[in-house]
């Protein structure tokens, strides 16, 4: 009896033993993976018990906030301009993951459970008072934002804006056509979120995506502002300097010939300025550079202003998913003919607006090209400051002296091909590009900043499968932000 006793004993105590080591594992190891199970509807309905952070605009714009509603879920998201704002924000939803812009970035400070609100939470937890997650103050300007949403959208083609203070690097428009409203995923109707999210992700012309990040487009002629600033760095060219330029251009080893857009892009007996092979875009002379620079030299330059990098613009604690841009591309494994059209912005040279924009805040910051940034701080529900964001330099990739020639060779761009772009007094420097994309259309693009001599905005726009130069179809767009920016 006694045997059976202890037999039954040692089994109790194997069965405990068990038991605890079940729990802890379920508690500990397996607790994160059983949470972010879709299938466990209880933490669903916790997480949305409680008050998601806002997300605000510079001024303090609410532009997306959870409101309190009569059903199993206590609040839903709502989005103010919901298209407007959205490759900021994001999206949230009960159905589908937050992958995308600020609601993934800073998911947790915005739900409340990122480590840095700990002491919120034990203040709630005497004072009885309801969590809430962070709020979120970005640096979008809101009429900047939507001065250039609408002149984008008039356009009628895919596109992106975005604009950067080029001092901080602050990001102060982005913007994408065409977008989507992410309170239809907001709704607390499944049926309804699933149907309406099937639909965009089927569409062609990928509403969801942030084109000004996520998206990769041959630069045309505004990658000339990086050959040139690797010209200019090497010490060997000057503005005045005369470079081979021509009518016509046969591709290295090839029977392509290469033309320009205008007859003055041909030069003088084969000739031309560094200064005008810029303002008249010469296709012939910096065909003709890029080659005599060299892979190496050219992609250096490139390299040092972002390209072959993903940029991060915001990013939260390790359980967030930042926003990072996708990287922008010039090979450098390249036989001499395709680097003469990589030098000129086609081939398979390609950039996200983002990056255009970082080129010209980076010449517009005498050589300083500053980290963007889509956060300004955040706060807490009971308004203490958890964070503010400072301005870092991410990289300076050529002299300031190179800066200042740079920048007169936009200024003399615009005063000699488009003096239209100046306004108000105020002069303005840019640089235009035209790509052919492989589908019989263009991608217009134009990139600069205002004013020239003290500028406090810089701006890429690319228009995408458009019919006309980028001049025409992307200069209003930057001109209607510029002015917008200037008048505040």
């Amino acid at each position: 009896m006694n045997k059976s006793l202890r037999h039954l004993f040692y089994v109790i105590v194997v069965l405990f033993i068990l038991l605890g080591l079940s729990t802890s594992m379920i508690q500990s190891v397996f607790a994160a993976k059983l949470n972010a199970d879709p299938r466990n509807s209880r933490m669903l309905y916790e997480e949305f018990s409680v008050p998601r952070g806002s997300i605000l605009a510079s001024d303090g714009t609410v532009i997306a906030q959870s409101d309190a509603v009569n059903d199993p879920f206590s609040y839903q998201r709502s989005y103010t301009n919901g298209a407007l704002y959205a490759p900021v924000t994001g999206f949230y939803s009960i159905t589908i993951n937050a992958d995308r812009g600020i609601e993934a970035s800073r998911n947790s400070l915005l739900s409340g459970n990122a480590n840095s609100l700990w002491w919120s939470r034990v203040k709630n937890l005497f004072t009885g008072t309801e969590n809430a997650g962070a709020t979120i103050r970005t640096s979008i300007n809101p009429k900047l934002q939507q001065a250039a949403y609408d002149a984008l959208s008039s356009t009628g083609c895919e596109g992106a804006v975005v604009a950067i203070e080029p001092k901080t690097g602050r990001i102060l428009a982005m913007v994408s056509t065409p977008s989507y409203d992410p309170n239809q995923l907001a709704s607390h109707d499944t049926s309804a979120v699933n149907s309406v999210y099937q639909s965009l992700v089927q569409d062609s012309s990928n509403p969801m995506l942030n084109k000004g990040v996520s998206e990769l487009y041959p630069p045309g002629s505004t990658f000339k502002i990086v050959v040139a600033a690797a010209a200019l760095e090497s010490g060997k060219y000057q503005a005045d300097s005369q470079i081979p330029a021509g009518a016509s251009y046969t591709l290295p080893g090839t029977n392509t010939q290469l033309t320009n857009a205008s007859s003055a892009g041909a030069g003088s007996n084969g000739q031309i300025s560094l200064e005008d092979a810029f303002a008249y875009s010469s296709n012939t002379a910096f065909a003709q550079l890029g080659v005599a620079l060299g892979a190496q030299t050219v992609g250096s330059m490139a390299q040092a202003l972002g390209f072959g990098s993903s940029i991060t613009v915001d990013s939260g604690s390790n359980e967030d998913q930042a926003m990072k841009s996708v990287a922008a591309q010039f090979p450098t494994d390249v036989s001499d003919d395709k680097l003469a059209l990589q030098s000129i912005g086609q081939g398979d040279t390609t950039e996200t607006a983002l990056q255009n924009a970082m080129i010209a805040a980076t010449v517009a910051n005498g050589g300083k090209e500053m980290q963007p940034t889509l956060v300004d701080g955040v706060q807490s529900a009971d308004l203490t400051t958890i964070s503010t964001t400072k301005a870092s330099v991410l990289n300076t990739p050529f002299s300031s002296s190179t800066a200042d020639a740079l920048k007169q060779l936009m200024k003399t761009m615009v005063n000699k091909e488009y003096p239209s772009l100046n306004f108000n007094n105020v002069q303005v420097a840019a640089k235009t590009g035209t790509a052919q994309n492989g589908q019989g259309l263009i991608d217009a693009w134009i990139t600069g900043f205002a004013p020239a001599d003290d500028p406090q905005i810089a701006i890429a726009v690319v228009v995408h499968n458009t019919t006309d130069f980028g001049y025409k179809t992307a200069g209003p767009v930057m001109k209607t932000v510029l002015e917008e920016a200037i008048s505040q």
